[in-house]
């Protein structure tokens, strides 16, 4: 029996991130009487991982054709800049270079153009000379992975846009309003209870993996968080002018420190993916739960011993990052010619809520969604789960939230 005291909604979607904002959009398209709200936690919308990334829109070469990553980053990187244009928000049509360090990298290197010319991602191998036309001072050995399709723009803007529009159509926005636990349909959170008729949709981020456990689903998966910083370039806006990445170390899960252009011109190196201690370990003490800190500094500590997913080498790498002249150092060997002495103050720190399999014992790599009859899960969006967004957004629809209700 629903709670005649609670507001009741067809549908409840918990996160007003850019998956969040997606989801609901659709919806509505889908079901236009139907009525949704979203609850936020926080003040702002987007005010963690869609509103701290890089703002880069992917192109879909790095993605075996067999991933939902591959599936939806072609097409939500041509939606998301149609969208762009479409909201006049700020678009960098900048590109992104991908360079060899050395003779033994050139064979990863030509399985990304192999990846993207499966994908349709737009990718073309180029010489190293070619690649200086594009990026002056750039060094590769002997072949470049040249993405025009890449891009950056501002995902705090496009999820301002997004609220303007859902809300327009009439969906409901909560912030302040965290979810706190739930009884059958019903959910408790700091500004009341709610109950939906239908579904409850989890795009959570940060905590999507504990509202599951209370339905019983994402059992075998807890989110374990990495810090991301970025370091600005200070000394000018035209050193750099297309995105540099190097060709990604086997052995770790995260693309290696590289040259970001973003939306306004800013050149930064980054990012960081420093182990955290808790969920929000943005700086300092801020948001400490211990809770949280003796949870994952114990899951940390097991990892670091067994050095699983070579989680020990990972994280004795990404702490000397914290250096910023070994981080410039990174940098400097795919454009040699930057001045180390131009580099400025760190960006906002974001951090990255990548799950991790317990049963397994490694970080899930593809984006992860579990159901049941009365709620959905996203337990794993991350990168490029902003670029994928719209297209991800409509298969959770089709595929888990109307299903049953055709």
């Amino acid at each position: 029996m629903p709670d005649m005291g609670a507001e009741s909604f067809d549908y409840i979607i918990v996160g007003a991130g850019i998956m969040g904002l997606a989801i609901a959009r659709q919806l509505h398209a889908q079901r236009p009487n139907d009525s949704i709200l979203i609850l936020e936690k926080e003040e702002q919308l987007a005010f963690h991982a869609s509103g701290r990334n890089s703002g880069v829109l992917h192109a879909g070469f790095y993605y075996s054709a067999d991933s939902l990553k591959a599936k939806f980053c072609v097409q939500g990187n041509a939606r998301l800049k149609s969208f762009c244009k479409t909201n006049k928000i700020p678009l960098n049509e900048c590109g992104k270079l991908v360079v060899a360090g050395n003779a033994s990298e050139l064979t990863q290197l030509r399985e990304l153009g192999r990846r993207g010319e499966i994908n349709k991602a737009g990718t073309q191998l180029i010489s190293a000379d070619e690649a200086q036309k594009i990026q002056p001072g750039v060094y590769t050995h002997d072949q470049a992975l040249f993405s025009p399709n890449t891009a950056t723009s501002d995902p705090r803007l496009v999820a301002a846009a997004l609220r303007t529009e859902i809300e327009a159509l009439g969906v409901k926005i909560s912030t302040h309003t965290r979810f706190i636990s739930r009884k059958q349909q019903l959910i408790h959170t700091t500004r009341g209870d709610f109950n939906y008729r239908k579904k409850l949709i989890n795009a959570a981020g940060l905590y999507a993996d504990k509202i599951a456990h209370q339905y019983g689903l994402g059992l075998r998966y807890t989110v374990l968080p990495f810090k991301g910083l970025y370091l600005k370039y200070a000394k000018n806006k035209s050193d750099v002018r297309t995105n540099i990445y190097p060709v990604p170390d086997p052995r770790f899960p995260f693309l290696g420190v590289h040259f970001t252009i973003t939306v306004d011109g800013t050149i930064k190196i980054g990012p960081t993916a420093i182990p955290a201690f808790w969920r929000e370990n943005y700086s300092g003490l801020s948001r400490f739960s211990l809770h949280e800190f003796a949870a994952i500094s114990r899951l940390e500590a097991n990892l670091f011993i067994s050095n699983a997913f070579n989680f020990r080498t990972l994280a004795l790498e990404e702490m000397r990052k914290f250096q910023r002249s070994y981080m410039i150092g990174l940098a400097s060997r795919l454009v040699p010619s930057i001045d180390k002495e131009g580099f400025g103050e760190y960006s906002t720190p974001g951090i990255r809520a990548q799950l991790f399999d317990r049963v397994s014992n490694s970080l899930v790599q593809d984006f992860v969604i579990e159901a049941d009859q009365t709620s959905v899960h996203v337990l794993n969006a991350v990168s490029p789960g902003w670029t994928c967004s719209f297209p991800f957004a409509d298969y959770i629809i089709e595929s888990f939230v109307l299903k049953d209700m055709q």
